[in-house]
């Protein structure tokens, strides 16, 4: 029924006439999560252009909303097509390190490989650190008819704050603490990007696929049973954040191929700084000679733990070499000669 905006003196409810069709949705399996309610005029593929305001996806545009701008006016700007499942996802695997780290099975180490551990976990807190605060910076950016991007990414936020929370934690909590700063040349890079893509690119699919690889090596790496339950807790997360920055790239590039070129100028510089030894990296010398100890078992098994961190570098170099695959930019034949010499033949 039409509202009547007659019915008292300067009352305008013709906001009432806006329902224009239902908008009802059904609780699936995991509930009532944002793939339910992405239907209709309010689904991604309904989404309208950009205006630089806060209109939600769906809402009635209002003459004269004030800009908030500037934002992305272009979906495949930021756009991934997992991030409404990593969204819920995200929602519903978080853990905390007070009480999901069993920290009573901690027990004192051979002084060399606490140490080596603390190195390891000096990185990874500066890193973390960063890996939260990068995406924080394009929060602003992301227009209100992609919310979904927005809400991954503040769910990587909260991720990547556990992470240098439990890595500070393990640091400071058998006996050892905080020991060598990083260089720091890869976060710097992460810091200096001016695009979304960019930024994106060079964080989720080169910076923390390299960190994933190594989490995933937790089992070797880690002495304790809570050191193997950090690493591959922090690996449970990290798998998120890479499969929103690989989908995002495929994005791009199926619907903006033309953008191929640009995306490989800016792997070739990352890659540089990674090969140089940014703190981001494991062949930066510390964080280098920390692992091969951890997965040698001590310093007078360091030619052991070389022979394993090599093999952890050649996991790193192909897996990173496999999500460009995936994502349709193929750097096979571009990488230096310090990333090149670990790559499989296809």
């Amino acid at each position: 029924m039409a509202a009547n905006p007659t019915i008292e003196p300067g009352l305008d409810l013709s906001w009432l006439n806006l329902y224009d069709e239902p908008a009802t949705a059904t609780p699936g399996k995991k509930g009532l999560t944002l793939k339910e309610i992405n239907a209709g005029r309010y689904s991604d593929a309904a989404r309208g252009g950009g205006d630089m305001t806060y209109r939600m996806r769906g809402a009635v545009a209002r003459p004269g909303a004030h800009r908030f701008g500037p934002n992305y006016m272009s979906k495949s700007d930021v756009w991934s097509e997992n991030c409404i499942m990593l969204y819920e996802e995200a929602t519903q695997r978080q853990w905390a390190s007070a009480r999901d780290i069993p920290w009573d099975t901690l027990q004192p180490l051979p002084d060399e490989i606490e140490r080596a551990m603390c190195q390891l976990c000096t990185m990874l807190t500066e890193v973390e650190f960063i890996a939260g605060d990068v995406p924080g910076q394009w929060l602003p950016f992301i227009s209100a008819q992609d919310f979904e991007a927005g809400l991954f990414l503040m769910s990587q936020i909260m991720d990547e704050a556990r992470h240098t929370d439990v890595f500070r934690k393990r640091a400071l909590v058998n006996g050892g603490g905080l020991l060598a700063q990083g260089a720091g040349l890869g976060l710097r890079t992460l810091l200096e990007a001016r695009d979304f893509t960019e930024m994106s690119v060079l964080m989720h699919v080169q910076a923390e696929g390299f960190v994933q690889s190594m989490f995933r090596m937790g089992e070797l790496i880690g002495q304790t049973e809570a050191d193997k339950r950090i690493f591959r807790m922090s690996a449970q997360d990290e798998s998120r954040h890479l499969a929103f920055g690989v989908m995002h790239l495929k994005y791009v590039l199926d619907t903006d191929p033309d953008r191929a070129e640009e995306i490989h100028h800016y792997l070739d510089k990352a890659e540089g700084d990674a090969s140089g030894g940014g703190s981001g990296d494991v062949t930066f010398p510390p964080v280098f000679e920390s692992l091969c100890i951890l997965l040698g078992g001590g310093v007078e098994k360091f030619d052991e733990g070389v022979q394993k961190f090599l093999l952890l570098r050649k996991r790193q170099i192909n897996e990173y070499a496999h999500r460009l695959d995936v994502a349709g930019l193929n750097r096979r034949n571009r990488f230096g000669p310090l990333m090149a010499q670990f790559v499989d033949p296809v």
